[in-house]
């Protein structure tokens, strides 16, 4: 189904599976860029220079290979203050412009389309920020959230709420806050490969839902880890259901990005971004849309 002109045809299959409540929207930065915010890469960048340095040669290697978390690993190292130092300069790189025109929009469509008919919303998001509050709050809606590590067992008997995986920015300074953040590659090792409660987290969801990632690109880091652990549970046997992701194709590409998907293991449901441009509109018009057809029930469709 399209629920835009031109926009990115919905399978039958993930729609029916959305009005019976089985689909958990799994959401990344791109939702995020209306209100100003950067992607991963653009918010390694803003870290640098809101540090006043560049990055040294061996960081510079591995920003070329898009391995943003291992930058930020290496920078934490060998900055005054280490840990903390990037820390409060991420959390300045990711104060959203909410005065923006539709900064929030696809945000509050996000908290209607990821509830079920019963009202329980279950959504996750690696995003740090808190532009789902702002749109909450803007739109009249409230929810529950969980933030990392206190994470809530996924199934339906006993989740009722937005998932922070990674960690969420505190409305105030608050160091122990900022510390829990998984944002460099040695916290991404500590959540999913030696504590494993972020793996333990997936392995549940997946096990429970269809997933639909929505704001990520084919090279996020995030987005990689995620699915290595998702493969390890592969091989010991675990049979995962379908997991589509909307994403952002460039015309003549579709093939070559789709078979990077589905090595992956997941599903591509493409929209059109324009040659030479970074119009991701088809994204949010779609959301929206979506939001609005479910909010209305029978009458919409």
């Amino acid at each position: 189904m399209q629920f835009i002109p031109n926009g990115p045809d919905i399978p039958d299959e993930l729609l029916q599976a959305h009005e019976e409540g089985r689909v958990v929207f799994f959401c990344g930065a791109g939702i995020s860029y209306p209100a100003g915010l950067p992607g991963f890469g653009g918010l390694v960048e803003k870290i640098y220079k809101l540090n006043g340095t560049v990055p040294s040669e061996i960081e510079s290697n591995v920003l070329a290979n898009f391995q943003y978390d291992a930058a930020l690993d290496l920078l934490e190292r060998r900055l005054p203050g280490q840990r903390l130092t990037v820390r409060h300069a991420l959390a300045d790189a990711l104060k959203p412009k909410l005065r923006r025109k539709g900064a929030t929009d696809t945000h509050a469509a996000l908290l209607k389309l990821a509830r079920n008919r019963e009202g329980a919303l279950r959504m996750v998001t690696t995003n740090f920020d808190r532009v789902f509050h702002a749109a909450a709050k803007r739109t009249g809606q409230t929810f529950q959230f969980y933030a990392a590590p206190m994470l809530p067992i996924p199934k339906n008997s006993r989740w009722d709420g937005l998932v922070y995986l990674h960690g969420l920015l505190p409305h105030k300074t608050d160091d122990t806050a900022l510390n829990r953040l998984v944002v460099t590659s040695g916290d991404f090792g500590l959540a999913y490969l030696i504590e494993r409660w972020a793996a333990r987290f997936l392995s549940e969801l997946f096990r429970n839902y269809i997933v639909c990632f929505v704001g990520y690109s084919i090279n996020d880091p995030v987005l990689r880890y995620m699915m290595d652990a998702l493969a390890a549970d592969r091989m010991l046997g675990e049979i995962t259901p379908q997991a589509w992701a909307l994403g952002a194709c460039k015309s003549g590409q579709e093939k070559r990005e789709a078979l990077e998907w589905e090595a992956k293991g997941v599903t591509p449901i493409f929209y059109n971004v324009p040659n030479g441009t970074q119009d991701h509109s088809g994204l949010h018009q779609t959301l929206i849309a979506w939001a609005d057809t479910h909010r209305d029930g029978v009458i919409g469709k």
